[in-house]
């Protein structure tokens, strides 16, 4: 299921280059008297920035080449890594052309960081505080642009202001937004509401589109401090209220991967229909074995399937997943375009998948009554939960049944009587998985690991693909068994490389920061409640305060103010465990159809089993690492996206009604509530309160009335009217309803 979509300006996430190096002792760099080309050719950025340090004052190209000793032919050496100290805003080159150390002018490298209001910021890129850049300012960038600028002062509010001094890197070249027309003059608003500038299209460049239509624009000319941005439509994406307008509005204002490139197509195209005979090779036969499939009802790409069955005083459990990298070869053209997707986004009704459709929900897929490859992870678990031994094998398997979660949440909970027919052998299976399930369940408790379980939502559409109603979908017993299965095969897996010292993409969440940990504490002091664990607490002191809150009235308020004071989960090769599931090392293993990680773990474990290593092309683990973690970023916003713009749809027509809520947020201006049953937000704004003067007290989350005393605190319980709805920009105003003015 999906998520939201803010109708315009969202921030875009731009790597960091490093920042001017400062002017400290270092050693010097003598100068031959004579060189060759090879002798410029090895010169670095790094040895030509030290020279210029130095130096002590800015120089030409030629003195710098002539300290040096570089000359003739031998120059056009210094031509790359100077452009590249210029790029990294570690260089600047002054109206008289002479080099210019960044670190000695008092500038500030970084990423602009745009705000609706029309100024934004520049987040330096060795941190520190942050430079307010005003309008004026921001008419010269866009929002995710990298820049250079020096601190004139300190605006009104006590922040440094900065001047943008150079733009070293445009983020921009395609917008996706809204095109409108006054008076004569054409231009775009950007959907990415940290956008604020508009982008003005001359008539030659406006095409077919109308007013009102929404467009990708191509910049022609970036903006500057004498005039805005020039840009031409290339792409008209619809109106604004066509269905699936939403989806096309967020693939393209999130950069998301959903054409695939010419060479992966051909190579998709010329995979087998079938597991051939050959494949079989080198592979145990778990065919007989009734493995099955259990997801949601519209689930197409099934890359794992389980089996159960008693070993003795243990349990055996087999959690087969589907053999991706059998087909896709490390740097080959189905390779490229997974790693640039790195996730599949899954969208209402719609999914850009990471791999052709041909692979992901066919040849990879573990569809019933099909020979599949898998490699399997096969375990020995004990009673207490605790796996005793566990094997990895390549393995042909054969899916006895394709399960729903519906479907064995009934068969677990309902007398044997009332259950519905299967197969004995998978009836079996499942009988046992019921038992496995419960003891990996009690281990979790023990261990102490945090669990939230968050409500879902489920959506169902009319025939104009518009949301026709929201309502529950809670977590069962089926899905909490299948997510224990996988989290003892990701436990194995990373146990398994780490042991045999071979490099991986770990799924690593650190603990929780030390300044979202003092402001935990502090709110936790104001209700006489104590986190143990110091200044490092484990996943099991958050457990054990939520076990001494038990289920009070304001339980939700604890639990979302715990939940958000923890650190984000990500991949790093780097294994420094996972806080949330008080594990020591945990690797992503059983999603290779839609997840890049997953791929690259099978990767790594093929090759121990052969006794060989396996190391990434292209780009180094942690490269990748970060890599993955912004696709899945990146994924995470853009659903949003589209299920915020969906809900707005939704409740157009409910303007007027009242419904019940919860805070969910609570800001200096106003508080957020979330409708129940809907998960629907809005925000009442601090001028809908009650007559009062209201503080923001963010120990408490809350808005205090200084007359009054009321408080509007997180996860509070309210009744709100549906005041506003914007489609446009994606957002839903809420005035207060409870009769108490």
């Amino acid at each position: 299921m999906s998520k939201s979509i803010p109708i315009r300006r969202r921030a875009a996430t731009t790597p960091r280059a490093p920042h001017a190096r400062g002017s400290g002792a270092r050693s010097r760099v003598a100068p031959s008297r004579r060189t060759n080309s090879r002798r410029g050719d090895a010169l670095s950025s790094d040895t030509l920035l030290d020279a210029l340090i130095v130096a002590g004052e800015p120089l030409t190209p030629a003195e710098l080449a002539a300290r040096l000793g570089v000359s003739g032919r031998s120059k056009r050496a210094l031509d790359a890594p100077l452009a590249e100290l210029e790029r990294a805003g570690r260089l600047f080159v002054n109206r008289k052309g002479e080099l210019c150390v960044a670190a000695k002018l008092d500038l500030v490298t970084g990423t602009v960081q745009g705000h609706p209001d029309g100024f934004g910021f520049l987040v330096p890129d060795i941190g520190g505080d942050d430079l307010f850049l005003p309008p004026s300012e921001m008419r010269k960038v866009l929002h995710g642009d990298r820049a250079s600028a020096k601190a004139v002062g300190i605006d009104r509010r006590g922040r440094p202001e900065g001047e943008i001094v150079e733009v070293l890197q445009r983020a921009n070249l395609r917008i996706v937004g809204r095109l409108h027309e006054e008076r004569g003059v054409w231009f775009v608003e950007a959907e990415n509401r940290r956008i604020s500038q508009d982008l003005v299209v001359p008539p030659a460049e406006r095409g077919d589109a109308a007013r009102g239509q929404v467009v990708v624009a191509e910049i022609l000319e970036q903006p500057s401090a004498q005039r805005e941005a020039i840009a031409r439509v290339v792409e008209v994406l619809g109106n604004a209220t066509d269905p699936g307008i939403e989806i096309e509005i967020a693939l393209r204002k999130h950069a998301l991967p959903f054409e695939w490139s010419t060479a992966a197509a051909r190579l998709a195209e010329k995979l087998p229909d079938a597991v051939r005979p050959a494949d079989h090779r080198g592979r145990r036969d778990l065919t007989g074995l009734s493995l099955v499939t259990i997801d949601g009802e519209n689930a197409r790409d099934f890359d794992d399937a389980v089996y159960c069955e008693p070993a003795g005083r243990m349990y055996r459990l087999v959690v087969a997943i589907a053999d991706v990298s059998h087909y896709v070869k490390d740097g080959d053209a189905l390779d490229a375009d997974a790693r640039e997707r790195g996730t599949s986004v899954y969208f209402p009704r719609r999914v850009i998948p990471m791999l052709p459709e041909a692979l992901s929900n066919e040849l990879c897929s573990l569809k019933p009554d099909v020979d599949r490859l898998c490699v399997a992870c096969d375990m020995q678990i004990d009673a207490d939960g605790t796996i005793a031994s566990y094997a990895f094998y390549p393995a042909l398997m054969h899916s006895r049944a394709r399960l729903t979660y519906t479907e064995v949440h009934r068969w677990l909970t309902e007398r044997p009587a009332e259950r519905a027919r299967l197969p004995r052998a998978v009836e079996a299976s499942l009988g046992h998985l019921g038992h496995v399930y419960r003891a990996l369940l009690a281990a979790r408790g023990r261990r102490g690991a945090i669990d939230f379980d968050t409500a879902e939502l489920e959506i169902a559409f009319d025939e104009a693909g518009r949301i026709d109603r929201i309502f529950p979908s809670p977590r069962n017993d089926a899905h909490r068994l299948i997510e224990e299965c996988m989290l003892a095969a990701n436990v194995c897996a990373a146990s398994f490389l780490e042991e045999r010292g071979h490099p991986a993409l770990y799924r690593v969440h650190e603990g929780p920061p030390a300044d979202k940990l003092a402001a935990l504490r502090e709110f936790l002091a104001t209700s006489g409640l104590v986190l143990a664990g110091g200044d490092a607490p484990q996943a099991g002191d958050y457990a054990a305060l939520m076990a001494r809150i038990g289920e009070r009235p304001d339980r939700a308020l604890f639990e979302t103010v715990l939940l958000r004071s923890l650190s984000q989960a990500r991949y790093s090769p780097d294994n420094v465990g996972h806080f949330g599931l008080a594990y020591e090392r945990y690797a992503h293993f059983t999603s290779p159809i839609r997840r890049y990680p997953d791929l690259l773990v099978h990767r790594a474990l093929k090759a121990a089993l052969a006794g060989k290593s396996y190391a990434p092309k292209g780009l180094s683990l942690a490269e990748l690492g970060v890599h993955c973690s912004m696709t899945e970023r990146r994924a995470d916003e853009a659903s949003r996206d589209v299920l915020q713009w969906l809900k707005c749809h939704y409740m157009q027509d409910r303007v007027g009604e009242v419904f019940a809520g919860t805070i969910s947020g609570v800001a200096s201006f106003g508080i957020f509530v979330t409708l129940d049953g809907l998960a629907i937000d809005g925000l009442v704004h601090v001028t809908d309160l009650p007559r009062d003067y209201f503080h923001f007290d963010s120990a408490r989350h809350a808005l205090v009335g200084e007359r009054s005393g009321r408080v509007f605190q997180l996860a509070g319980r309210v009744q709100v009217r549906i005041a506003r709805v914007d489609l446009e920009q994606a957002k839903i105003d809420f005035t207060l309803d409870d009769g108490r003015r």
